[in-house]
């Protein structure tokens, strides 16, 4: 976009991106009611089951039909990831940092589209839409410059100090496996795109699944990840209950770690099984945020007021 949004631009932006907005939103209404697919190894698959999402504007206009992912493409999923980890954890650096630019663009191009997509499925005004499209562009730009500048967080250190003796050490960051993503229904776009791409550009292949009343964003991010060429089997995406489809991803062998935004009674949980097993597995959760702020006792209140208004 012409115009660089964020959250804290959102409040003064020009009129042409209202109107790029609106034809975008006129675009998206005119193909809501589609059939949407899960994304397994690099392909669009059918599903036994599909549901009608509504959007909370209005519950009488289905925003689409999403596939309902079973425990048997759960497996297909995950057998996906893990055939293709070991090619992508052997993939040159600066090649995966490449591709995760490139999905920045596809999805910078697509961002009032997809933003769009967000205000109707999540109920957001079109600010926030756009914002939380835009750092979903943001997080893979991010994380694929972080990874590059730090040399792909390979180093070399220091000799031993001990005189007389010659070492070669090395410190290298080595990715995990097939990384679990687990996005909440209020910001499914950022909170899949972001934790997926630095799952990504470190080594490790993905598997995203949306919330179960939010599936629509998760299925764009799938779009973008796959028009930007990621190899087979890299990124996945299911759609699909907690209950269901979370479990199942939570206690699958091929899960070597993941990113769980929602609330705390479930993150808890998913903490205790990822700590149990042979060995405990990363768990990254998310729980019951609440933005809290700090007003210190100088603080201009009427700015402060202003400030915390704004961000919430």
């Amino acid at each position: 976009m012409s115009f660089r949004l964020t959250y804290a631009t959102m409040f003064d932006p020009p009129e042409a991106m209202h109107e790029r907005f609106d034809s975008a939103l006129a675009t998206v209404r005119a193909g809501l009611g589609a059939r949407h697919l899960l994304h397994v190894g690099g392909e669009d698959r059918p599903a036994a089951r599909y549901a009608a999402c509504s959007g909370p504007i209005d519950r009488r206009v289905v925003l689409g039909e999403f596939a309902v992912a079973s425990r048997h493409d759960v497996t297909m999923a995950m057998e996906s990831a893990e055939a293709a980890y070991p090619a992508w954890r052997g993939t040159p650096a600066a090649e995966r940092v490449r591709l995760l630019r490139r999905v920045a663009d596809v999805m910078e191009a697509r961002v009032y589209e997809i933003s769009a997509a967000l205000a109707l499925e999540v109920g957001k005004n079109r600010m926030e839409a756009l914002g939380e499209a835009q750092e979903t562009v943001d997080f893979f730009r991010h994380y694929a410059d972080d990874f590059e500048s730090h040399g792909g967080y390979d180093h070399e250190l220091p000799n031993d100090p001990l005189p007389g003796v010659v070492s070669r050490n090395r410190s290298v960051m080595r990715p995990y496996g097939t990384w679990v993503v687990i996005a909440p229904f209020n910001f499914p776009l950022a909170l899949a795109g972001g934790p997926a791409a630095a799952a990504l550009v470190t080594g490790n292949t993905v598997v995203v699944k949306g919330a179960t009343d939010t599936p629509w964003a998760g299925r764009l991010l799938a779009d973008c990840v796959r028009d930007a060429g990621l190899p087979p089997g890299v990124f996945n995406y299911l759609s699909g209950s907690g209950r269901d489809v979370g479990e199942a991803l939570v206690a699958h062998p091929h899960t070597a770690g993941i990113t769980f935004t929602g609330s705390v009674a479930v993150g808890r949980r998913l903490m205790q099984q990822m700590a149990g097993g042979a060995y405990p597995r990363p768990c990254i959760a998310e729980m019951g945020g609440k933005n809290p702020c700090i007003v210190t006792a100088g603080a201009n209140l009427d700015d402060a007021a202003a400030g915390i208004v704004r961000s919430a």
